[in-house]
């Protein structure tokens, strides 16, 4: 093997590397929230809904958590045109990151709704809370504690799965990495420096997560 590691050539370009890490992250954020939001709708509609409303709710979270993501996004990048729906494609990849996540994040806090203990509901419907307030003052400050850890780690994977943006021409890391690659073909160095770079950004983000558990909601996480 005559290949020599030249990594100057590579190193010119790592503040358009890092401004891509930013966008992984952009992307990886927008579709937690919105996920959030779906997981918390259906976690909430499964434990107290009306049975036919479940049953839409059991087969979107079956069809998101039983196809490739990748598939998912190519779907709502090249098939809602046609239905008059015309997305840029990281309007396209957030949007099928986030109905992806909100699967997951449905049977997530599904588990934390159903670790909360009947009487502790009993007694806040006898004070007169709605259904709203419940979720709010009862089950959420409850599961918090408990889901924060698997929650974080599912934005960590997020942050990860967002390299597939690449595909769809979306410059977040991956792509740049690509983009460089193919002006240098210095393939080793420009990944290896990439590879780097999402274990400094996923570090990043378990430590900030860590901490934020950890005083506002009194949750260990282990950093790794």
């Amino acid at each position: 093997m005559n290949y020599t590691l030249q990594f100057g050539q590579v190193t010119d370009h790592l503040p358009y590397l890092m401004a891509g890490a930013l966008v992984s992250l952009q992307i990886a954020f927008l579709a937690f929230c919105g996920g959030m939001v779906i997981g918390l709708l259906g976690a909430t509609i499964r434990s107290f809904g009306p049975r036919w409303l479940v049953r839409i709710v059991d087969i979107y979270v079956s069809f998101f958590a039983n196809t490739p993501q990748l598939v998912q996004i190519y779907f709502i990048f090249f098939a809602l045109p046609d239905a008059g729906i015309l997305l840029s494609p990281f309007s396209a990849v957030v949007l099928g990151m986030t109905l992806n996540a909100g699967a997951y994040l449905t049977q997530i806090q599904k588990a934390g709704f159903d670790s909360i203990r009947r009487e502790e509901l009993e007694a806040a419907q006898t004070m007169g809370f709605s259904l709203a307030q419940q979720v709010r003052y009862v089950i959420l400050p409850h599961i918090m504690k408990v889901l924060f850890p698997p929650l974080s780690n599912q934005y960590i994977l997020m942050t990860l799965g967002s390299s597939m943006a690449a595909v769809f021409g979306v410059e977040e890391l991956t792509g740049r990495a690509m983009t460089i690659n193919a002006m240098t073909f210095r393939s080793i160095e420009i990944f290896s420096i990439t590879a780097g770079l999402y274990v400094v950004v996923t570090f990043a983000a378990t430590l900030i997560l860590a901490l934020v558990g950890r005083y506002m909601f009194r949750a260990k996480m282990r950093i790794v």
